[in-house]
């Protein structure tokens, strides 16, 4: 299911946006923290932000900003001041869109429906995986955070690509095995366990303790 982060500090303007977008199946969260949207768009990491350029403490654009430096999550904003240089500065700063106030409610789910489809349907897979501001580059099979470059074996690769893709859900070992050697015969499990030590290691010295949870008996996930 889609995940829909709205910044609009107009209450009452935010709950009918999340009403009507979750008549249309997709999970909505009104954002509750205007001092720290960024927070909260890394504890949600939602698939699309609709967001207000007038806000408390920091406007539209300085959330737009911070958001970009790791995410290329499609953004939307929202505002009354729809003259050219509102639209034109909103897109410079790496919004998709931009939705003048007042509008219809049926418009605004459509636009976010049609956006979401262009940036995730159509069987194509999203060149990058998220998390915790974790970067899975799947062109170049690396990981980045906070600014670095991870370098990632191959089995390394293949058990973030299998964890990312399954993120909140357990992944089982079988699953990974098949995931590691692309084959339905018999493989030693030590071998994994051996994999998954190394990679927990790898990562918890780049600043990512606690990436991969091991849930005993099932598998493992990141959530």
């Amino acid at each position: 299911m889609y995940r829909i982060l709205i910044v609009e500090d107009d209450s009452g303007i935010a709950r009918a946006m999340q009403r009507q977008i979750e008549m249309w199946g997709l999970e909505v969260r009104c954002a509750e923290n205007f001092q720290d949207i960024l927070a909260e768009f890394q504890t949600y990491e939602p698939h699309l932000v609709l967001l207000d350029i007038v806000l408390p403490f920091y406007n539209g654009y300085h959330w737009c900003s911070e958001i970009r430096k790791i995410s290329k999550v499609p953004i939307v904003f929202l505002s009354s001041a729809s003259d050219n240089m509102n639209i034109v500065m909103a897109m410079n700063m790496g919004g998709d869109d931009f939705i003048a106030k007042p509008f219809d409610l049926n418009v605004l789910t459509a636009k976010v429906q049609a956006i979401l489809r262009r940036a995730y349907d159509f069987g194509v897979k999203p060149d990058v995986l998220e998390h915790r501001g974790a970067v899975l580059n799947m062109g170049d099979a690396s990981l980045s955070f906070e600014g670095r470059r991870i370098e990632l074996t191959k089995n390394d690769y293949r058990i973030l690509q299998a964890l990312l893709e399954q993120k909140g859900k357990i992944v089982s070992r079988d699953t990974l095995m098949q995931k590691l050697w692309e084959t339905d015969c018999f493989v030693d499990e030590n071998t994994l366990t051996v994999n998954m030590t190394r990679l927990r290691k790898k990562l918890e010295q780049a600043g990512l303790p606690d990436f991969i949870t091991t849930k005993k008996g099932m598998g493992y996930l990141i959530q």
